[in-house]
Order: structure tokens, then C-alpha cells, then sequence
């Protein structure tokens, strides 16, 4: 029989069985590294390296116990499974085993395909199925359906993989489970329904890398299951005191962002009046500091008016316009923190109601809700609001449909302050909206008017100073544009016709950039001058006439405005159209 000695007395020699560098127990880290008599550790992590076992003395000058035996040389368990020697038992070292092997086989990741998707939909439909099962069995006894929804929360979040496929969007929708899932909204566990819309905002995210067939199959599939009117329901029940709650929002305001990209989606997101009521009444919703979903509503609105007109008529009608300006009227002399939430919500706000002024109705609004009277004091005592209020006039007085507004202007003593900033420098951008205010002007009032006469007044004082202006402009940017046209016409000559046409924009755009906007502009308003005094006439002839040009250097531009009108207008376009035919016959 072996004696106990026997049984803890150490091998002479190392254990020669092969073993893993990155697996590596703790037992052949201890042997690995050995103290040498100079002190250095010898291990295996050094280039060269040595192993070196004594012999056992009584007194070897080694401190500390002896080492533990090696592996294979340790005792085996008695029969009873008690350990000895490697210090776990048989069942210990059976499962340490199996879960190497398993480690040691190669992951093979789970194919994703429409078989795939067919069985997860199974999956998805049984667990909503005993879902409401339990739930409605025992509805007053909540841990006997907890199990269930724990487990159809798991499926909910598993559905994510799916943005990763969208070539199975149309098995998805086909097999009816799009309708599920939009169901799980109004699901009376509000922790379901969020991570419904979660999934939901993956699904439609505009980083997907879906086809526009795969997109609309899936967002067709959710709008008939209505989809909007649940994700206004959630918004009604929704504490955004609550983290969780809270994120939900933004992923439902993520969601209508998405479907809002696409014009027809965005004009039938509008029909939900309730919408436009939740957003409206979100951005009223009083906070310190701004956060971030009172931003994201903001911005989702003015995405909405952007795309759709009738969605601006849609909430002129709800009286948007008034409870806009009333929202900016806190910004009339005080800036936003810079770079922060309320900088993006106060731009937002000017964004929106610039889309809702472009309407007659949202027009009549802005002057009735006093929107002239804000952008004057803005523009006199404003600092981040100034530029944005400026913009905003410029499209209040533009259009068919602006005379009341340019009226307004006139009356609320707004001459001053416009052609004040107009005499001071001013960006390319401001300069741009400052001459689309002045031909709305000359465009929209009222001949022989009083506002009229004021208006033209404020240009020939002073010694037609502010024409002297705009003529010094019309240089600047007519150098700008005749440089472009140079190099345009040098690239045209090199190129076929096919190509000159697959080029028409891009050429047209460089143009803009370099100022043909404001060239036309500028050549609109002297027109309208020339048409209406002859003192402004003669100015504007003499100072043409200083770089060898005349009249009929802007009577140019005025016919390639014309030229440029599409065929079959809006009675917008018409109506510019008559307006250029008659200053190109006072400019001969």
C-alpha cells in the first residue's frame, strides 16, 4: 500500500504533457516561474529560459511550501470522488473538460436567411399568443404571466437582427409579423411597448442599408397597422420623469423623423392632427435647461412643414403660427447657451415657422399674431436672433400673397431698421435676405400707396446713397458670376452635348454660389426703381455707365430669369413671369 509520504512527495521531474500559452492554470503559472539564486524569475514569458528542480533536501534554503504535484502525476481521487491530489473531484475535472472541448470547437454564427426568419416568426407568434393567454387567464395574479412576458420581451429585442438583413424585410412583413409587432405598442406592459418601438427606429433607421423597395414594403406593412396613431397613444402615457420612458419618446420622434423623408409618408403623418397637438404642446412644456426631446420635437415640426404644404396648412389651422412666435418672444433680447439643446430648439422654432409664412395662410397669421412687430425688435436688440429674424421676414414678405405682411412692415415703422442694417456690413447671407425684402417690396405694395411712397422715399435720400450701394454690390457679384461663366464656357467647349446636359446643374449650382441670386435680385430692384423715378433713373444710368455698362446689362439678367420659368407654372410663377415682362419694357 502506498504510504502518506509517498503520496505528497514531489516529482523529480516536469510534467512533459503539452499545454496552451493563452489557457494557462494557475498551478503551471507557479511552476513556470522559478526564483534563481541571484534572485531573477526565470519564467516561460522570458526569451531564454530554464526549468531547473533540485533534489529534495531537509534543508534546501528554500522558504515556503513545497509545490504542488503536477497534473499528471497527481494521486487519483479515492472511489468515494473525494480529491486529494488536484484539489477538485471527478465531476469537477468531467464538466472543466467538456467545457474546454467546447471552447476549443469553431463558432459557426447562426445563418440568417428566410428560413430563418420563418422560425423566428413562429417563435415571435407563440410567445404573443400565451402572452395574452396568461394575461387574460390571470389577470389579477401577475407572477403567473410574468414568465411569459419576460420571455416575449426577449423576442421583441431579438428582432433587431433584422437591420442587419434588410433583403428579409418582405419575408417579414409577408408572414403578417410586422402587424404584430406594431400591435405590441398598445401592449399594457409599457416596458413591452418600448422595446417595440426601439426595434421599430432600428428597423427604419436611415443607416439600414435598405434598398428604397425594401423600405417602403416594411413601412407600408407599419402604416396600415397603424403605426401613428399607437406612437401618439405611447406619447399620451409615456412619464419622461422615468429614464426609460423618456428614451422611448426619442425613439418615437426618431421613428416619424424617418418616416418624414419621404413627402407622400410626411403629408399622411400630418392627417394625425394629434400629432402636430403633442408636439406643439411638448415644445411649451417648460424646462431648465432644454432637453433633449423638447429639441427633438422641434425639429421633427419643422421637418414635417418642410416637406408638405399641406401639413403647414394643416397646423395654421390649429392656430401654430401664434403659439410659435409665442415661443420665440422669450428670445426676443436673450441668447440661448451656446452649443446646447435650447441653441437647437430656438432654431428649430425660426425653421418652422419660416416654412408656415410661406403659406398665404400662415402669412395672414404672422401679421395678425404680431409676428412683424417680434422680428423688428429682434433685429434692433437680438444677437443669435437677429440673422433668424431677418430670414423669417424675408419669407413672411416674399410670395403672391405678402402685401398685408409688406404693409405691416411699413406701418410698424420698419423701414428704418431694414435699411439701417442694409447701409452697415453685412454677411453674404444677410445681404441676400436684405434685397429680397426690398423687392417684395417694390413688388407688393400698393401703387401711389402711402407705404408705397415711403418705401421709395428711404431709396433716393440722402443722395441715392442706398442705390449707390446696391450698384456697388451688383459689381461685386456680377465679377463673382462672369468668372464662373468663364470657366463654365471652357469646360462646355471640351465637352459633348450629351455631357453638357448631365452637367446643367451642377454648372447652375456654381453660379448660385457664386452670387446669382443676389445678381438678380439686385437687377429686379434697380428695375423696379428705374420704372418708378426718373431721379433713380438717371442714378443708376450714371453709375452704370462708370464700368462701360447700361440698362440693358440689366435687362439681360431679367430675360434669362425669365427664360429660366418653367413653361407650365403655379400662379406664383406667373406672376413673376408678368412681372419680368413688364421691367424688361422699362429697361430698353
Amino acid at each position: 500500500m502506498t504510504s502518506i509520504d509517498d503520496l505528497f512527495k514531489k516529482p523529480h521531474l516536469p510534467s512533459n504533457k503539452r499545454k496552451l500559452d493563452v489557457h494557462r492554470n494557475s498551478d503551471q503559472v507557479y511552476k513556470s516561474a522559478k526564483p534563481t539564486s541571484n534572485g531573477d524569475v526565470k519564467g516561460k514569458d522570458h526569451v531564454a529560459y530554464t526549468i531547473e528542480e533540485d533534489p529534495i533536501e531537509e534543508n534546501d534554503g528554500v522558504a515556503g511550501p513545497e509545490l504542488p504535484p503536477d497534473e499528471d502525476d497527481a494521486v487519483p481521487d479515492d472511489e468515494e470522488g473525494r480529491f486529494f491530489g488536484s484539489g477538485v473531484n471527478r465531476n469537477t475535472v468531467e464538466v472543466l473538460n467538456f467545457i474546454d472541448e467546447r471552447d476549443a470547437e469553431p463558432y459557426v454564427p447562426e445563418k440568417v436567411d428566410a428560413s430563418w426568419v420563418r422560425k423566428m416568426a413562429l417563435n415571435f407568434e407563440k410567445k404573443i399568443s400565451r402572452n395574452a393567454e396568461l394575461r387574460a387567464k390571470f389577470e389579477s395574479d401577475p407572477p403567473k404571466f410574468m414568465a411569459s412576458e419576460a420571455d416575449l420581451d426577449t423576442e421583441v429585442k431579438a428582432l433587431s437582427i433584422l437591420a442587419q438583413h434588410p433583403e428579409l424585410y418582405g419575408d417579414f412583413a409577408k408572414l403578417g409579423c410586422v402587424s404584430s409587432l406594431i400591435s405590441l405598442l398598445s401592449h399594457e406592459n409599457t416596458d413591452i411597448a418600448i422595446d417595440a418601438i426601439e426595434v421599430i427606429s432600428e428597423l427604419i433607421d436611415e443607416d439600414v442599408e435598405a434598398e428604397q423597395t425594401q423600405w417602403s414594403v416594411i413601412v407600408d406593412a407599419m402604416l396600415e397597422s397603424d403605426l401613428l396613431g399607437l406612437l401618439v397613444q405611447n406619447f399620451e402615457r409615456f412619464d419622461e420623469s422615468e429614464e426609460p420612458d423618456r428614451n422611448a419618446v426619442y425613439h418615437a420622434l426618431s421613428i416619424i423623423e424617418g418616416l418624414a423623408s419621404q413627402a407622400s409618408i410626411s403629408n399622411k403623418i400630418g392627417q394625425e392632427t394629434s400629432l402636430f397637438k403633442w408636439l406643439l404642446a411638448r415644445m411649451q412644456r417648460k424646462e431648465s435647461p432644454v432637453g433633449q426631446n423638447k429639441q427633438y420635437a422641434a425639429e421633427v415640426l419643422a421637418i414635417l412643414l418642410q416637406s408638405s404644404t399641406e401639413n403647414r396648412k394643416r397646423l395654421a389651422a390649429l392656430d401654430g403660427v401664434d403659439l410659435l412666435l409665442q415661443l420665440l418672444s422669450a428670445y426676443r433680447k436673450r441668447d440661448p447657451e451656446k452649443d446646447s439643446n435650447e441653441e437647437e430648439y430656438v432654431e428649430n422654432v425660426f425653421d418652422a415657422l419660416t416654412c408656415m409664412v410661406d403659406e398665404a395662410e400662415g402669412k395672414r397669421n404672422f401679421v395678425d399674431a404680431e409676428g412683424v412687430e417680434l422680428c423688428l425688435i429682434m433685429l434692433r436688440e437680438g444677437k443669435m436672433s437677429k440673422s433668424r429674424a431677418l430670414r423669417l421676414l424675408d419669407h413672411a414678405l416674399g410670395g403672391t400673397y405678402g402685401a398685408g405682411v409688406c404693409e405691416r412692415l411699413v406701418d410698424a415703422a420698419g423701414l428704418k431698421t431694414i435699411f439701417g442694417m442694409f447701409m452697415k456690413r453685412q454677411d453674404n447671407e444677410a445681404a441676400e435676405h436684405l434685397l429680397g425684402i426690398f423687392a417684395a417690396l417694390l413688388r407688393l405694395l400698393p401703387g401711389e400707396s402711402a407705404s408705397r411712397i415711403r418705401t421709395l422715399a428711404k431709396f433716393v435720400e440722402k443722395d441715392y446713397e442706398k442705390i449707390a450701394k446696391i450698384l456697388k454690390m451688383r459689381r461685386e457679384y456680377a465679377t463673382k458670376v462672369a468668372t464662373v461663366n468663364q470657366q463654365i464656357q471652357r469646360e462646355r467647349a471640351t465637352l459633348s452635348a450629351e455631357d453638357q446636359e448631365k452637367m446643367a446643374d451642377e454648372w447652375f449650382s456654381r453660379r448660385l454660389d457664386a452670387g446669382l441670386y443676389c445678381l438678380q435680385t439686385i437687377d429686379v430692384v434697380l428695375a423696379w426703381l428705374a420704372a418708378e423715378d426718373d431721379g433713380a433713373r438717371r442714378k443708376i444710368v450714371e453709375l452704370l455707365a462708370q464700368r462701360g455698362e447700361s440698362l440693358n446689362n440689366i435687362k439681360s439678367t431679367l430675360q434669362e430669369q425669365l427664360d429660366g420659368l418653367q413653361s407650365t407654372t403655379t400662379d406664383e410663377e406667373q406672376a413673376s413671369k408678368d412681372m419680368l415682362s413688364t421691367l424688361i419694357l422699362f429697361v430698353q
